[in-house]
């Protein structure tokens, strides 16, 4: 519990300082790129293109019932898909955070555990770009600013929340072993297709409740069907859902518990790897 106190206290003491490395560090990867920062842009909205090409045209989805609503499979998927990527690249990101920046930690004057932080920061004013795009693209289909927009205030905070737990676990480990993030990029695809982002998850119905429930345990799910739940103004989805929210939660308390002790314990050693 001491640890997890003492890597908030650093969160809430440094937060300027992170949002402006995040910025600095999100301008830094693209200086060599001639379109800059645009392929930020660019790359998800190619990749969205790929998916809704073989996964919507080619396989002819049927429109997906969203509360009551027929919703077209692209703008089913666009509601999730943007949410998955800025989990994907924070996650990434932030696990190699600390180990690919050995250099520099003898000469650093705060915390360690404000590196993940200031990496995810940097994909988060992506994320901002992209959701607000998306809901420029629901005006001209006819899925309309409602007042269930209000849920992304909680969904991004909980994004983050589950994002900088597990970052403080994976940028920990990936220093000490450093296949870790590599195993992470592998398990991490696979959760493309297993958190209802590409097909959705009640065309399990027809087997065994359990097998849905197992697939509901991924937190990732939950917080997908809530940017839906927004988007298309189906339901307060987690006040409706308040069980799987108590859920979510212990999830991200035991891994950030979890994440902290690590983080604190071994971040005195961390320059040893180098």
């Amino acid at each position: 519990m001491k640890s997890a106190i003492k890597v908030i206290n650093e969160q809430i003491s440094h937060f300027y300082l992170v949002r402006r490395i995040s910025f600095f560090e999100l301008k830094s990867q693209n200086k060599n790129n001639y379109l800059g920062m645009v392929w930020e842009i660019i790359n998800p909205a190619i990749q969205i293109l790929i998916y809704w090409f073989v996964f919507g045209t080619l396989r002819e989805r049927e429109p997906i019932n969203v509360g009551g609503q027929d919703i077209s499979f692209f703008s089913w998927m666009l509601a999730g898909f943007f949410l998955w990527i800025f989990f994907y690249q924070a996650t990434i990101q932030s696990s190699k955070s600390i180990y690919s920046r050995l250099q520099m930690l003898s000469k650093m004057n705060f915390p360690m555990s404000i590196i993940p932080s200031y990496v995810i920061f940097s994909q988060f004013y992506v994320h901002l770009v992209l959701v607000i795009g998306t809901m420029v693209i629901f005006q001209f289909t006819g899925h309309y600013v409602n007042i269930y927009y209000l849920q992304f205030i909680y969904f991004i905070f909980a994004t983050l929340c589950l994002i900088f737990a597990i970052s403080l676990i994976t940028s920990t480990l990936s220093t000490i072993i450093r296949d870790v993030h590599m195993l992470l990029n592998s398990v991490l695809r696979m959760l493309l297709y297993l958190s209802g982002i590409l097909w959705p998850i009640t065309i399990l119905e027809q087997y065994p409740p359990i097998i849905t429930t197992i697939m509901k345990l991924n937190p990732l799910y939950y917080l997908i069907e809530g940017y839906r739940a927004a988007f298309f103004g189906s339901e307060w989805y987690f006040i409706t859902n308040w069980e799987y929210t108590l859920y979510f939660w212990g999830v991200v308390v035991v891994l950030f518990l979890f994440g902290s002790m690590l983080h604190v314990k071994f971040r005195r050693h961390f320059i040893d790897y180098l």
